[in-house]
């Protein structure tokens, strides 16, 4: 951006099973374009393909004309914060250093989810 805003242009694959009328199993991907800014942006770059996220954000339709002369409009989800939804572990883990645990401490959390939201002044009007 011209401000200098980070800016993250991303699509993501949701992508779902279903059984059809004739009993058969089928697979469909919807395809989905974000839009991070900001912190986000950052954030954002660092994910890896395959992990699971959860974006809330608003939809923004887009109209634009190119080169070419043919008008397009584009469908974009604006992200307003993002969750990266942690696998459970399947085996449990020894303490990082082999030392025993302390007695009455809280367990770590086998699933996880790290939360992050974007600065409203980021966001573009």
């Amino acid at each position: 951006m011209p401000s200098g805003t980070p800016v993250a242009n991303v699509r993501m694959a949701e992508g779902y099973r279903y059984t059809d009328r004739n009993n058969q199993a089928q697979e469909h991907t919807n395809w989905h374009n974000l839009v991070f800014y900001g912190d986000l942006a950052d954030i954002a770059v660092t994910y890896e393909k395959g992990e699971n996220i959860f974006v809330e954000g608003t939809l923004q339709t887009r109209k634009f004309t190119p080169k070419d002369g043919s008008p397009r409009t584009v469908y974009e989800i604006i992200a307003r914060s993002v969750y990266l939804i942690a696998k459970p572990r399947t085996t449990k883990e020894a303490p990082a250093d082999n030392a025993p645990q302390r007695e009455g401490a809280a367990a770590a959390p086998v699933g996880g989810v790290e939360e992050v939201e974007a600065d409203a002044s980021t966001w573009p009007s």
